[in-house]
């Protein structure tokens, strides 16, 4: 025997039941205990002082613990406010082959009934609130197109429904929420008052005809109106037994209890007795508090009778049944029937005949239309328990349908977190070409999401437990790529040779970025164009190795007559006269050169002085202090090249930087049968196939994805490799 707990709290009291359900679907109250509110803590069914209502709830926990030796952890509640909202919809499922529909295929047709609504609701909603969905109910089946009173054990190709989904302002939910966790409880069931009640009012059998139900509570009336065998609308207005009290407060000068305690005794009594705020105590007729309410319950009836024909279709009902509290008060039904135009038989309180199937174990309580409510709260668990989990991800209060396999990667799609922030991000790469070939640069990596569960560290992987809190920090991208053209291997190792006055010398290569020549230091940008030059011009030669042309003699390039500037090639011969060595930077304090009939290997690096002369007025200050700040900034590394023997142009080492044609950190895997290409990165994880596939992560309707690589199950962060093959798609409930 399972009991189940549930919390009718009301604008005036809360109400606790504690029972179960018995195999004939017959329900047992095994404990029972009604506490008022201290003050007004409440007001339009909505909790204004959390802390008040919380201590109320606490002890009528503890008091039902008392009766039933149990302790009490889960509750079942339900929501009112004056700000419902109703969105009426239709959604289908179709199934990829004929199939016979399980419970789960029908709770995940009720989910995305739900979601359609949902975004139906964001479409129209011109208010300031947030709107949360707190029930729904099903109005018709569709069994391949054809309506059906139950879906569940049919064989169908395609299953549909027409659902009524109910939505409260967040700030309502949230206020409910926190009054029961400052009880010592937790959530097990959240459903709307109006169908809590009419799950007890209104059986099945009755819902051919259209009636309406009236739920009159403390601060607010809620109305269910059924036809056709469904329950068609729901609404709410902000009209009640409150404002009843309210007038009875005024005119017989009294507190709020003592006005409540004058209105309970006009419903039960001939005469009512009070003190009034002077303690001086009074008796008389409950005529006298009839006539002072008249005008509020005329008020009242005609706002029900006004709202209960606009969620009919601006028409009256065949019958309404009133419940709660606050339609006991004398001549409420019959100024009701009156406004809805019916007879007065037809519109009646509904109590004892309705609590059929409902038996109390405590046999001092009384089947009363106050009670009708709690026990539907209670009966709604056992058709939508364990239907749902509810979480608060992000400060956003969302409900995923549980298949308990849900962990908190399924709350963030769920909630629509992009799934890129829930990895580390590099930085922006650089895209260039050296000497035509393309390459990339990655940037840093950044920090992954910081993922936490109640306020303790979690993962993606981490299941999801009910009513958690759940807070993801987005990834970090890392830092923009940084490179320079010193770190160019093309740069570092590559060297081009002439043949000097017989001996054979070994310069490094300049570089020049869009047409321009840059420093080593120079941070290269996307789409830079970047070549390495395969000529040195004389000048250039001899500034490199520290001399100082003798301007007066010949020179010559290949056996010609040149100048400064002429074009030297590799393996060029060049002759000519100096005046002067400059200081080399070599450790022997020369510039490092053998006969061409010494060894071909041989290979001179030197460097000019950043502070050395200029050697040729002829050459710009521009072009010359560029030169000579490349080649000054080289000098450290090309000293060490000294004795190293000429690296191949196109030699290329394997780092950072990687050719974008090259296949090393492209992989293909196989996705649902087709060829999928993953380029850009070091290394892929499961969740970069998103980015290179379309797959909608917002499709789900409640169901599971399923991620599977080479036929077993995998998770979102695990690593792919070359021929992978992948299967991605939505599991069926």
């Amino acid at each position: 025997m399972n009991n189940v707990f549930g919390l009718d709290i009301g604008t005036r009291n809360v109400v606790g039941t504690v029972g179960y359900q018995t195999d004939d679907k017959e329900f047992v109250v095994t404990a029972q205990y009604v506490r008022e509110h201290e003050t007004r803590a409440m007001l339009d069914g909505q909790i204004h002082d959390i802390g008040r209502v919380a201590k109320t709830i606490k002890e009528v926990k503890d008091e039902l613990e008392k009766q039933t030796g149990q302790p009490l952890e889960e509750v079942c509640i339900a929501a009112a406010g004056r700000v419902l909202k109703t969105v009426t919809t239709h959604v289908e499922y179709e199934y990829a082959q004929e199939s016979v529909v399980t419970g789960e295929d029908v709770h995940t047709l009720d989910l995305l009934g739900i979601e359609k609504a949902q975004e139906a609701l964001k479409e129209v909603n011109d208010t300031s609130y947030k709107f949360y969905c707190v029930g729904y109910s099903t109005v018709k089946f569709f069994l391949n197109d054809e309506v059906f009173i139950s879906l569940e054990g049919h064989k169908a190709n395609k299953i549909g429904e027409d659902i009524i989904v109910t939505f409260l302002p967040e700030d309502v939910v949230d206020g409910l929420y926190a009054a029961v966790g400052q009880a010592g409880l937790s959530v097990a069931n959240m459903t709307l008052e109006p169908i809590a009640a009419i799950n007890v009012a209104i059986p099945e059998n009755y819902r051919m005809l259209n009636i309406a139900l009236v739920d009159v509570g403390a601060g607010t009336s809620d109305i269910s109106i059924t036809r056709d065998g469904s329950i068609i609308a729901y609404g709410m207005i902000p009209h009640a037994g409150d404002e009843l009290t309210e007038v009875i407060v005024q005119h017989f000068l009294v507190d709020f209890n003592m006005a409540e305690s004058i209105k309970l005794q006009s419903t039960t009594s001939d005469t009512v007795t009070y003190k009034d705020i002077m303690s001086i105590e009074h008796t008389i007729p409950a005529q006298d508090v009839w006539d002072v309410a008249a005008p509020v319950v005329d008020n009242i009836a005609q706002e029900v009778s006004t709202k209960i024909r606009e969620l009919n279709g601006d028409k009256t009902v065949s019958a309404c049944f009133v419940v709660g509290g606050g339609g006991k008060i004398h001549g409420f039904t019959e100024k009701l029937a009156e406004d809805l135009d019916l007879p007065e038989e037809r519109v009646a309180l509904r109590g004892e005949e309705v609590l059929g199937d409902v038996t109390f174990e405590q046999e001092d309580i009384k089947k009363d239309p106050l009670l009708v409510t709690p026990i539907g709260i209670c009966l709604n668990y056992y058709d939508q328990r364990n239907n749902f989990i509810m979480v608060r991800f992000n400060g956003e209060r969302i409900k995923l349908y549980d298949n308990n396999r849900l962990t908190i990667v399924d709350a963030a799609l769920q909630a629509g977190f992009p799934n890129d922030e829930l990895f580390p991000k590099r930085g922006t790469p650089i895209n260039f070409t050296v000497n035509g070939v393309a390459r990339l640069v990655r940037g840093e990596a950044g920090d992954g999401a910081v993922v936490t569960m109640n306020g303790k560290p979690a993962s993606i992987n981490t299941p999801l437990e009910p009513n958690s809190e759940i807070v993801i920090e987005p990834s970090t991208a890392g830092e923009a790529a940084v490179y320079k053209i010193s770190q160019l291997d093309e740069y570092n190792h590559s060297v081009i040779t002439f043949i000097i006055n017989g001996r054979r010398v070994s310069c490094p290569r300049f570089v020049q970025v869009n047409g321009e020549l840059e420093p080593e230091d120079y941070s290269i940008r996307e789409n830079d164009v970047i070549e390495t030059r395969n000529y040195y011009t004389v000048r250039q030669i001899a500034q490199f190795m520290d001399l100082v042309i003798d301007t007066d003699q010949m020179i010559f390039v290949n056996n010609e007559e040149a100048g400064l500037d002429t074009l030297v090639y590799e393996n060029f011969s060049v002759e000519w006269k100096t005046d002067e060595y400059g200081v080399a930077r070599i450790d022997n304090n020369t510039y490092n050169d053998t006969q061409e009939s010494d060894t071909d290997e041989a290979s001179v690096l030197a460097e000019q002085d950043a502070n050395s002369t200029e050697s040729d007025n002829t050459v710009t200050r521009t072009s010359e202090q560029m030169m000579n700040q490349v080649l000054d900034e080289l000098h450290d590394d090309f000293a060490k090249e000294a004795e190293a023997s000429a690296v191949p142009e196109n030699e290329l080492q394997k780092n950072d930087i990687q050719e974008e044609d090259s296949s090393e950190n492209t992989i293909t895997v196989i996705v649902n049968g087709e060829p999928v290409e993953l380029s850009g990165k070091d290394t892929y994880i499961f969740v970069d196939i998103f980015t290179h596939i379309s797959f909608d992560l917002q499709a789900g309707k409640g169901r599971a994805i399923a991620t599977v690589i080479n036929g077993r199950d995998a998770q979102f962060s695990e690593e792919l490799h070359e021929g992978d093959k992948i299967e991605l798609y939505w599991k069926e409930n």
